[in-house]
């Protein structure tokens, strides 16, 4: 796994109490790990009859905490409450999450969790009908009225054999809840950002359609970037291949004027867009509603295309009415003069800035991890980027959009 900057070097102080979940946390341990954080274990006595305090160790690289008191280390609890810069508790069990709403301290965990001046985030695991019971129910309430944060659970087979509400949820996607939590206070804080992705398609007939060859990484890397930034993100996504990230407003569309609908509505109060879809510019000039025939003489071998409608354009002309969104970034994928048509591209569309790629180049092309951009403004090269992640890319895109929005 890549290093996360959102996580880089963040210390995270990782609660685990006494459930069968406890081989989730291990591998979230290491994925936290894997992705640069700083990750202190902290283990009930529970816990530790499941896990072994040398598994966490073994892949955090870093000591694990069982006891409460130790002769060189006496206030454990406060040390670890003030250092860390969040708190996440999973497994939580019923049990523990009774004991944190009434603030018990009778372990370290729990007197760690009141000392601690970071968010906490907690991940509830519990078995049968448990998770629905009134008290668990008033307890959570309790703890969310006083901050905390929680990530599930999920539905699904339990130890028992039941299946119901209580799972711990998978730690790919605590992990990205994990990042949510550490995003407040970022550069774009407070900001809405709108982010398209992905291709459009224009239908032919109920099968086929004309379409690019865009996959949607690199929309779906820079709606991950805006979150991590701390940005309330509105993503608009055509058909793409990879999961939507967790905490992005999913707006689904498939054509160019549903892209374009829910755009020009999107932007109306939005600080930013980032307009990185692929859409289609050409669409056919009659679909049939029944699936074209080869034998089918009327429509022969010419198929008559017409031009989509011009998104950008309606949001320059929308944006010169409302002053909305405040900054504007598009993307010209190019096969020649790259540099040329997005420059011009820039002017016409009256962007703030345009990242402009070729696409015939090795690395740099769709359904690839790697990108290679040269980012402009009106007043010339902003940055060139080298061939590098995608991820890397949006990052660096979401620094130079959130330095404009913050004035420096």
């Amino acid at each position: 796994m890549d290093s996360i900057t959102v996580l880089k070097n963040k210390r995270i102080l990782l609660g685990v109490t006494g459930s069968i979940a406890c081989y989730k946390a291990v591998d979230l341990a290491s994925k936290l790990t894997q992705a640069g954080a700083l990750v202190d274990v902290s283990m009930s006595g529970a816990a530790a009859q499941f896990v072994t305090p040398l598994t966490f160790r073994s892949v955090t690289g870093r000591p694990v905490f069982t006891d409460m008191w130790s002769l060189d280390d006496h206030v454990r609890h406060v040390g670890l409450g003030e250092t860390a810069d969040l708190l996440v508790i999973a497994p939580a069990t019923a049990h523990t999450l009774a004991k944190l709403a009434q603030g018990l301290a009778d372990n370290l965990l729990t007197v760690t969790a009141l000392a601690a001046r970071c968010p906490i985030l907690a991940a509830p695991a519990m078995d049968g009908g448990m998770y629905q019971h009134p008290a668990v129910q008033a307890n959570m309430t309790l703890l969310r009225e006083r901050g905390t944060l929680f990530a599930g659970p999920a539905e699904g087979r339990m130890a028992s054999g039941l299946t119901g509400l209580g799972r711990m949820i998978e730690p790919s996607e605590l992990l990205a809840h994990i990042r949510l939590a550490l995003a407040r206070g970022g550069s774009l804080h407070g900001r809405h950002v709108v982010i398209t992705a992905g291709p459009t398609q224009e239908a032919l007939d109920p099968v086929r359609f004309i379409s690019n060859r865009s996959t949607g990484k690199q929309g779906l890397a820079v709606a991950q970037a805006a979150l991590d930034a701390g940005a309330r993100v509105t993503l608009i996504a055509g058909p793409v291949r990879q999961p939507i990230p967790i905490g992005a407003e999913h707006v689904a569309v498939t054509t160019t004027q549903e892209m374009a609908d829910a755009v020009c509505a999107a932007v109306k109060d939005a600080d930013a867009l980032f307009m990185v879809a692929a859409v289609a510019d050409f669409r056919p000039e009659t679909q049939s509603d029944q699936k074209i025939k080869k034998t089918d003489q009327e429509w022969g071998l010419a198929i008559g295309l017409e031009r989509t409608l011009d998104i950008l354009s309606a949001v320059k002309e929308q944006r010169e009415k409302t002053g909305f969104p405040r900054v504007a970034l598009g993307f010209a994928a190019e096969t020649q003069n790259a540099f040329e048509y997005g420059r011009s591209k820039l002017l016409r569309k009256g962007l703030n800035y345009i990242a402009v790629n070729d696409v015939t180049a090795a690395g740099a092309g769709f359904g690839v991890d790697t990108n290679k951009i040269i980012l402009l403004s009106s007043a010339g090269v902003v940055e060139k980027m080298p061939l590098q992640s995608k991820t890397a890319v949006a990052e660096r895109l979401v620094h130079h959009v959130a330095k404009t929005l913050n004035g420096r």
